[in-house]
């Protein structure tokens, strides 16, 4: 079995059930994070909608505040569920907005003891990349 998370007509990504309960429960998460609801529909008879605009400003604020999160755990645990998100933004030609993410690794790095900070933005870029192809429509 699988679902299907469509933007109007065109799907997006058609998960194992199992893969979308997990999105699913961490899009509940991260909604409630970020203070936005992130325009992903309920999921009903294996379908589920995304509103594009609602999304937009999601994916935004959610690499806004993963941007911002020095917190390792934190960052280590946000890393795949924003990396799937940017992916599925790929997907759906949603414009990220990589330059305020860019921007606070770049403030960071003043204070950053850790060596490889300065590539946390390629890191997810890549990453998001890589789901691009996983994420099937």
């Amino acid at each position: 079995m699988s679902q299907y998370y469509k933007m109007g007509d065109r799907t997006l990504w058609n998960p194992s059930n199992g893969a979308s309960r997990l999105f699913m429960s961490h899009a509940t998460v991260y909604q409630a994070e970020v203070g936005l609801p992130s325009g992903i529909g309920s999921m009903e008879a294996d379908e589920c909608q995304i509103d594009p605009i609602a999304f937009a400003v999601f994916v935004d604020a959610l690499l806004a505040w993963h941007s911002n999160t020095r917190h390792a755990v934190m960052v280590t645990l946000s890393e795949g569920f924003v990396a799937t998100v940017l992916a599925l933004a790929e997907k759906a030609d949603i414009q990220v907005d990589w330059q305020a993410a860019e921007l606070a690794e770049n403030g960071y790095l003043k204070t950053a003891s850790d060596p490889h900070a300065k590539e946390w933005t390629a890191v997810l870029q890549q990453k998001s990349r890589e789901l691009t192809r996983h994420v099937a429509g």
